[in-house]
């Protein structure tokens, strides 16, 4: 955790009024969960007080049988996962993550991994929240339903609003029966080949892909996708579909299934989101040969992570991947980097007068993360 205090950890019956007193005082002040992920983004205020949800942390209701579950936002994602596997079920999320991290920090910062292939991306995982605005006041979202279209839809504005608008502070989410088979494949070959390959798997092919994504390191670029059956048998007849289907340019080869749970990044490491049109991934693959980053790009969103030892991958690096992603219409936001930096972590996004005015609407002191406003380049960056 940076260097930000005082940290206050209050329990449910002292979280709104301990938020009304600093509200009242015009204290800024960070929410956050477990504290470990306050490095991450846009640099904040030194000195803020850390408003903590580690004590919140019960799970509230879990009706196993319409496959939903209510949360407090503090609870570990760890955790989470152990409740639900208890009844054969799972929350189908893979976010990169600095160390434990809470769900509800994990929301604020709205960050998905390659699984939002299968399962869509963290909002859309989402069925009701609730949370506090600056000045204390309680707000709902959503319901505890999945099929639930009333009022207006700010379960989508705080997820990815990396605690700028409000403290979340419990919610409602949509699980997953565990799979029962699940088989990993790489793809390597002919760029052009696997991009027809992509293409085909696309709009044409009927399989049950759980990951389908673009990685590289230094080697040729690969497709990785991940099977997902009730049995061996469906899963051996998907693989011989793939193999059919990539001809005998295409080489397929079956690797260990990685762990359903997120390995954490490394402390010092670089770890940058990139966004780009699906088509144009393939291209930045191919600049980035050689390079040290460690890409996944997600075959069919464009959205993936890059990663990259500091000791290998130096400030000007960053600053060529991100032009080479402007060039092709796509951005990276930088999640993590080594201290100290100067490559700011994200800037002006076309909506920014938009963001800046919702701003206002959920936070008039300015008090919520203060220097971190996602599509905000901050004013020490736009200095540098």
């Amino acid at each position: 955790m940076p260097d930000l205090a005082p940290l206050l950890t209050p329990s449910p019956d002292e979280l709104a009024a301990l938020v009304r007193e600093l509200h009242a005082d015009a204290t800024p002040w960070n929410p956050s969960g477990l504290g470990q992920h306050l490095h991450w983004g846009a640099p904040l205020q030194q000195g803020t007080t850390v408003l903590s949800l580690r004590r919140h942390n019960r799970v509230l209701e879990h009706a196993a049988g319409d496959f939903t579950l209510e949360v407090e936002a503090g609870l570990p994602l760890n955790e989470l996962q152990q409740v639900l596997a208890e009844k054969g079920q799972w929350l189908p999320i893979d976010p990169p993550v600095a160390g434990e991290s809470s769900i509800g920090g994990i929301v604020a910062r709205g960050v998905s991994g390659p699984l939002r292939h299968r399962y869509m991306g963290l909002r859309d995982q989402l069925i009701g929240l609730s949370l506090l605005r600056s000045d204390g006041t309680a707000a709902r979202a959503g319901g505890r339903v999945v099929k639930n279209v009333a009022g207006y839809d700010l379960m989508r504005l705080l997820c990815g609003s990396w605690g700028s608008l409000g403290l979340i502070t419990s919610l409602t989410l949509r699980t997953q029966p565990l799979p029962s088979r699940r088989r990993q494949l790489k793809l390597s070959g002919p760029g052009e080949s696997l991009q027809q390959l992509r293409q085909e798997l696309l709009l044409r092919c009927p399989m049950a892909l759980e990951r389908f994504c673009w990685q590289q390191q230094k080697q040729e670029p690969q497709l990785v996708v991940n099977l997902v059956s009730l049995s061996d048998e469906a899963a051996n007849q998907q693989q011989q579909q793939l193999e059919q289907l990539g001809g005998g340019a295409i080489a397929i080869a079956a690797v260990e299934l990685p762990e359903l749970s997120t390995a954490p990044v490394a402390a010092g490491q670089w770890l940058l989101r990139l966004g780009l049109e699906p088509r144009r991934c393939l291209e930045l693959l191919e600049l980035q040969r050689g390079s040290p980053w460690q890409l996944e790009l997600g075959a069919a969103s464009g959205l993936g992570l890059a990663q990259a030892d500091a000791a290998t991958a130096a400030e000007h690096q960053v600053h060529t991947l991100r032009q080479q992603c402007q060039d092709l219409g796509g951005y990276v936001m930088v999640l993590q980097a080594p201290v100290p930096c100067r490559i700011p972590a994200w800037g002006d996004a076309p909506a920014k007068p938009l963001v800046e005015a919702i701003k206002r609407q959920f936070d008039p002191l300015q008090q919520l993360c203060r220097g971190r406003l996602p599509g905000v380049a901050p004013i020490e960056a736009m200095a540098l």
